[in-house]
């Protein structure tokens, strides 16, 4: 296989098209860091890949975290090469001319194939385990359209490999035969094998999309066939694994976000210029302000109120918001925390309990306070008028409420007074969404008719709920 054979379009509209998709990605890649890496694509040109994809990385990316997804559109628009690769072919005839078979044209089976794995597995061999990927890909992964195979719908698929060659199966064998025996060194051995065996899903998953990019086209595979990075997974969408993602993402996002909240408190408890003092201190100076003197404020940290519906889907949205506002809690005078799905119930000391799951907490929640005590179907009307009479004092003229859920309410009254009442009492009040904005109001939805009497937004992934709580928290 040659680098480079079939491909179409040139290089500079390639890089422009890659951009777009990290864009798409939730990326942000301005014109300036597409003009760098276009010079570096001049100065590195094509003739080392893994030099090309170093420095269009440095290049493009501003934050940590990213380069995953880089690495998967990058394997996109900038393959190793087109096709079948020609070592597989190879192989292939190396295997029927040792078996005096003149049948060239056979793939490997899953025996060979799960035989060759164990091998590279127990050499600890990238090279190999690249070769072996790209064998099973071609072998295994072939997934033909209703037009037949190469043409639309067609494809190669990674999950369809993996499930027929079982990698995970093939870590015992691999240990064995390195020899390995208990103890330090057989423990350091089976970690190293398991690092290769997650390696080699990885390889079977770019060379799956490799091959079905040249025939679905690389714009529509960079966007639906790479994972997404944690910040832009959509908390009604989120698989267990994700979850985890975003469980591990609370902390440092929570760091960023008292950093900055600090930074606004810091401005805001300044206050205003006092001209009278400014001047008459100018007045060592000869009359130019070189220190500025500012009114003296009080500084009182405010209040805030968390109304969370826990669910259905919703639930893993409030438990991720919930789990962040009380990393933050330092920032606040008083943090209390209230769930709900048709009953409100205070959960404060269930969210400052330790837990660190998103999902568990509000399957605690759910279990644990009495948030449902009718049907389990969510009731936003009677919800919000059960914690109007029974919360309704801890809502002040310094608390900031912060409702979280899809506002849907199964058909149920809504009952908007008692919305206006919180938004009455309280000194800002805000609605964050994991819906899209486009959903709201169709079916049982009554967001358009909350969005009327409270500030409602769009919060569905960790990208868009750190830029809103960075906003409209007070300080």
């Amino acid at each position: 296989m040659s680098v480079g054979s079939g491909e179409t379009g040139s290089l500079p509209g390639r890089l422009v098209a890659m951009v777009e998709s990290l864009r798409g990605h939730g990326m942000v890649v301005g014109t300036s860091e597409t003009v760098d890496a276009a010079r570096v694509m001049e100065v590195l040109s094509l003739a080392d890949r893994a030099l090309l994809r170093e420095g269009l990385a440095a290049a493009l990316l501003r934050r940590s975290g990213q380069r995953r997804v880089f690495d998967a559109v990058f394997d996109v628009y900038f393959p190793v090469g087109v096709g079948g690769r020609e070592s597989v072919r190879e192989e292939t005839q190396t295997r029927a001319t040792g078996a005096g078979d003149d049948r060239s044209s056979e793939p490997p089976t899953v025996a060979e194939l799960r035989e060759d794995l164990v091998d590279a597995l127990a050499r600890g061999s990238g090279g190999a385990l690249n070769e072996v990927a790209a064998a099973a890909v071609d072998a295994l992964g072939a997934v033909q359209g209703a037009d037949g195979p190469g043409m639309a719908g067609s494809g190669w698929s990674a999950r369809q490999t993996l499930e027929q060659l079982r990698p995970q199966t093939a870590i015992v064998r691999a240990l064995a035969r390195r020899g390995s025996t208990e103890g330090f060194a057989e423990r350091l051995d089976r970690d190293e094998v398991r690092r290769d065996v997650e390696r080699f899903r990885e390889l079977v998953q770019s060379e799956a999309s490799r091959r079905t990019a040249e025939v679905r086209g690389r714009e529509r595979v960079a966007r639906y066939a790479v994972r997404p990075d944690a910040s832009q997974v959509e908390f009604l969408a989120a698989n267990r694994a994700q979850v985890l993602e975003l469980r591990r993402a609370v902390q440092p996002l929570a760091r960023r976000l008292a950093t900055r909240l600090s930074a606004r408190r810091r401005r805001r408890n300044r206050g205003q210029v006092d001209i009278r003092r400014t001047l008459r201190r100018s007045m060592s100076y000869g009359g130019v302000p070189l220190q500025p003197v500012f009114e003296h404020r009080r500084k009182a940290r405010p209040e805030l109120v968390l109304l969370c519906d826990v669910s259905g889907s919703v639930a893993g949205f409030a438990g991720f918001t919930m789990l962040l506002v009380q990393a933050l809690r330092d920032q606040f005078s008083k943090v209390r925390v209230f769930a709900f799905v048709n009953h409100t119930d205070e959960v404060t000391e269930l969210v400052t309990s330790g837990e660190s799951d998103p999902a568990a907490l509000a399957e605690r929640i759910s279990s644990s306070a009495n948030v449902a005590p009718w049907h389990p179907s969510s009731d936003y009307g009677r919800a919000l008028r059960s914690f109007v009479s029974r919360y309704g004092n801890v809502v002040g003229p310094r608390t900031s409420v912060l409702i979280l859920g899809d506002a849907r309410t199964n058909n149920l009254d809504p009952d908007l007074d008692a919305l206006r009442d919180v938004v009455a009492r309280a000194r800002r009040t805000f609605w964050l969404n994991p819906e899209h904005e486009s959903r709201w109001g169709l079916g049982d939805s009554v967001a358009p008719a909350y969005a009327q009497i409270v500030d409602m937004h769009e919060c569905r992934t960790v990208d868009q709920l750190s830029r809103l709580v960075g906003r409209l928290l007070p300080v």
